[in-house]
């Protein structure tokens, strides 16, 4: 990889810092993405705060290959000692909120889409799609583009994995649960605590272990995260609120799950959501098959991305470490760039030049 390459992804990567653009807020790094393509003599479209763009020589006989990456951030946190829009450098290091994540991610992938813009040989397409609203799960996101996007046969998603691949992830279901009461004076033998309707059901949650235990992820996860009832001291509360988090494997499907859950517990359940889905990609894949063939690492990742909203086969890839997002005082080293753009290409040209990719 030539250095200037590096110099120029990096100067990407600050500036993107440099521009808060919190889910539902991507404007301004929608715009400056859209106009760094421009410059670049990329054709390159946008819907909502999301920028796509195809190879130069895209041809719809074959099949395609998209690169996805989120520009949107969450909130910085509380701890930050840092400014988190500062994108200061120092011992290797490049600080400032999304820094790991995603920004390595996508401007690794953006410079891999550059290497490859102009190829006329290449054997399939690449797509370049940078989104919003990841952070999120938003529907103004890759799923509001998806459709406005050439068929997509398979994806690599950029996310900070240590170079890792993830061959499968889990889903999330957040559950809205309700037991009910009947309200009545707390003095008196009067209502129906809600409250100790609830409690049983918060129990099952806790203890129930689903019988299907994933290769790759392990065990179904349910926490009770909230909860809520009453308004008075004086008063049996008539109704009892929780919130269930439940991160599902590929052994299940969120109906199953859903299922299950309603045959054993009492109280009102609720799925805010079944579209976050767990996704998995079968090991003959030829993503699979390149990434092996150049020692890549496989394992199952506990955290969603926008795989579960890419309803093709993907593998979850990038610079960067999973346990700096969202942290204080984020950060990614340079040399994880370099790294990532240069991980990313070479999967891409093994996919390539071992023909494994055909339609």
């Amino acid at each position: 990889m030539k250095e200037d390459t590096l110099t120029s992804a990096i100067k990407l990567l600050k500036q993107l810092i440099a521009i808060p653009s919190f889910s539902k807020e991507e404007e301004h790094t929608a715009v400056l993405l859209f106009k760094f393509l421009k410059s670049q003599d990329i054709n390159v479209h946008r819907k909502g705060n999301n920028v796509w763009a195809t190879n130069k020589f895209f041809d719809l006989q074959k099949p395609t290959l998209l690169l996805n990456s989120h520009h949107d951030t969450v909130k910085p946190n509380a701890g930050y000692t840092r400014n988190p829009f500062n994108a200061s450098e120092e011992e290797g290091k490049i600080f400032g909120l999304g820094s790991n994540d995603a920004g390595a991610s996508l401007v690794s992938l953006l410079f891999t889409f550059l290497h490859f813009y102009k190829e006329k040989n290449l054997s399939f397409n690449i797509i370049l799609a940078l989104t919003a609203e990841e952070e999120i799960s938003g529907k103004g996101g890759i799923e509001f583009l998806w459709n406005d996007l050439p068929t997509i046969d398979c994806a690599i998603v950029g996310e900070p994995t240590s170079m890792q691949v993830a061959i499968v992830e889990k889903g999330l279901l957040v559950l809205d649960c309700t037991a009910k009461g009947r309200a009545g004076h707390a003095a008196r033998e009067e209502g129906v605590n809600a409250i100790y309707q609830a409690l049983p059901d918060v129990q099952w949650f806790q203890h129930f272990q689903f019988q299907k235990i994933s290769e790759t992820l392990g065990k179904v996860k349910m926490s009770v995260t909230s909860i809520h009832a009453g308004q008075a001291h004086n008063q049996v509360p008539p109704e009892c609120n929780f919130v269930v988090d439940i991160r599902v494997t590929d052994s299940y499907t969120l109906e199953e799950v859903l299922s299950i859950i309603k045959n054993n517990v009492n109280c009102e359940v609720v799925p805010r959501s079944i579209r976050i889905r767990p996704s998995c990609i079968a090991l003959s894949h030829p993503l699979v098959q390149a990434a092996s063939t150049l020692g890549y690492q496989f394992y199952g990742s506990p955290t969603t991305s926008d795989q579960a909203l890419i309803p093709v086969p993907s593998i979850k890839l990038g610079p960067g470490d999973s346990a700096r997002s969202h942290s204080a005082d984020e950060f990614v080293y340079v040399d994880e760039v370099k790294k990532g753009i240069e991980g990313y290409i070479q999967l891409i040209e093994t996919v390539w030049h071992q023909n494994l990719f055909s339609k």
